[in-house]
């Protein structure tokens, strides 16, 4: 998983055909944002489930304090 500077997370996939993809999570005001590879499905293995679990998270966090912030 990378974290990027602007509040963004990047999760390792693959699609249905087994070529590597990413989700990308990030936090955009007071929205999560959620990016699955453009036209596919994403097939994440059982530790990467939990690092979209953790970036959803993270992304939820940053969201509420960017909120309160306001």
């Amino acid at each position: 998983m990378t974290v990027a500077v602007r509040d963004e997370w990047e999760i390792s996939c693959r699609d249905l055909a087994g070529r590597r993809r990413a989700v990308t999570v990030f936090a955009s005001d007071d929205h999560v944002v959620l990016v699955a590879p453009p036209g596919e499905a994403a097939v994440l293995a059982p530790l990467d489930v939990g690092r979209l679990r953790a970036a959803l998270r993270d992304a939820v966090v940053r969201v509420a304090e960017t909120s309160e912030g306001v």
